[in-house]
C-alpha cells in the first residue's frame, strides 16, 4: 500500500480512525454480532503517524496512592532493550475524555443488577463533562448491543443505562471489540484525546463470535485503556476474574473486585480517580520500524521500585 495513505496528524501508532468502509452510523439497540465477524484490521481505515507513540498512565505508591509530583527526567522508556528519548511529556493531563461503559446483562448478575445501575450513573454525573466530555454505553448478554451512542448529553447516558433488563448470556469480547473498533477512535487527532472502557461483568465469556486477544488486539490499536469491575462475590478468583486482569494488566488500566455490591460504588469512584491523575509522554521509536507487528514497551520510575507505573504493555506498528 502506499505510504501516503498511513500517513495523518493523528501523532501516534496505532488504530485511529475507525469508519468502516460503506457503513452508516450504528443506531441504538442495533445488536453488535449482526456484524460479521473479521480481522481486527479488516474494513479498517488506519491513519497514523510514523514519527512518534504516544502513552498515557498513572503513577501509584505500593499502597495504591497517586503519585502526581514526578517529571520527565523521572522516567525512563525502554523499547527492545534499548532506552528511548522522550519528545514530550505532561503532567496531570486532563485531555478530553472518550468514555465507554460497558455493562453485563446476562442472567449471572441479575441479582444485583439495580446497584450496577445506580453506580454506574453516579459515575456518568461525577466524570463526564458535557463540555469536552464524550460517553457511550453497551450493554452485552447473548449479543453485544449499542444502547446510547457516543455523545455528551449524560441524561441521555443515564436513561440508556436505566432502560437496561438483564437476561441472557455473556459476549463481552465482541462488546470491547465494538466499542475500541466503531466508537472510541471516532474523534481525531487521536493524541488529543483520552479513551477508556469500563467494564462491568463476571468476566465469562461464553457467546462472542470475536476471541479474547482479538478484542485486546482491537484495544490496543485504538489506544483505548480498559478498567473492569468484576461482579463475582464469591470471594474466590474465577476464570472471568483473570479475564478481566489480563485486560486491565495489557492496557494500562486496572481491575476491581468488590466482594460486596455496595463496595461497587468505590470501584467507580477509583476509576474516576485515576482518569484524572494521569501522565503523558510521547517518543519516537529508535530504531524505526514499521513491521505491522506488535512492539512490548517497558515504562519505568528511575530508581524508584516502590513506585509502579500503570500503563499499555506496548503498540502495534504499521505496515508498510
Amino acid at each position: 500500500m502506499n505510504r501516503r495513505a498511513f500517513l495523518g496528524a493523528t501523532g501516534v501508532f496505532g488504530l485511529a480512525a475507525l469508519t468502516k468502509a460503506q457503513q452508516p452510523n450504528l443506531p441504538t439497540k442495533l445488536p453488535v454480532e449482526q456484524q460479521q465477524p473479521a480481522r481486527a484490521d479488516e474494513q479498517t481505515i488506519i491513519t497514523v503517524d510514523v514519527t512518534r507513540v504516544n502513552l498515557l498512565f498513572t503513577v501509584t505508591d505500593r499502597k495504591g496512592r497517586f503519585v502526581t509530583d514526578l517529571g520527565k527526567d523521572d522516567f525512563e522508556i525502554i523499547e527492545n532493550k534499548k532506552a528511548q528519548n522522550i519528545q514530550e511529556f505532561v503532567a496531570e493531563s486532563d485531555l478530553p475524555l472518550r468514555l465507554g461503559i460497558l455493562i453485563d446483562t446476562s442472567n449471572s448478575i441479575r441479582d444485583r443488577f439495580k446497584f450496577e445501575q445506580e453506580a454506574a450513573i453516579s459515575f456518568i454525573n461525577n466524570v463526564i463533562r458535557s463540555n469536552q466530555d464524550k460517553g457511550l454505553v453497551v450493554s452485552f448478554d447473548t449479543r453485544a448491543e449499542l444502547v446510547s451512542d457516543l455523545q455528551t448529553e449524560t441524561d441521555k447516558l443515564i436513561a440508556g443505562i436505566r432502560s437496561l433488563r438483564p437476561g441472557g448470556g455473556t459476549a463481552l469480547y465482541d462488546a470491547v471489540f465494538f466499542a475500541c473498533r466503531d466508537k472510541l477512535s471516532q474523534d481525531q487527532p487521536r493524541h488529543k484525546f483520552r479513551r477508556a472502557i469500563v467494564i462491568v461483568s463476571d468476566g465469562d465469556d461464553n457467546q462472542s463470535n470475536y476471541t479474547r486477544d482479538q478484542a485486546l488486539e482491537m484495544a490496543q490499536k485504538a489506544d483505548v485503556v480498559l478498567y473492569a469491575i468484576s461482579t463475582n462475590r464469591s470471594k474466590m478468583e474465577q476464570d472471568g476474574d483473570k479475564i478481566l486482569k489480563y485486560y486491565a494488566s495489557e492496557t494500562g488500566g486496572r481491575a476491581f473486585f468488590p466482594f460486596q455490591v455496595e463496595d461497587m460504588e468505590q470501584s467507580f469512584e477509583n476509576i474516576a480517580n485515576e482518569l484524572r491523575h494521569q501522565y503523558n509522554l510521547s517518543y519516537r521509536p529508535e530504531p524505526l520500524k514499521t513491521d505491522g507487528l506488535f512492539h512490548p514497551v517497558d515504562v519505568r520510575v528511575k530508581g524508584r521500585k516502590d513506585l509502579v507505573v500503570h500503563v499499555r504493555k506496548g503498540y502495534y506498528a504499521p505496515k508498510m
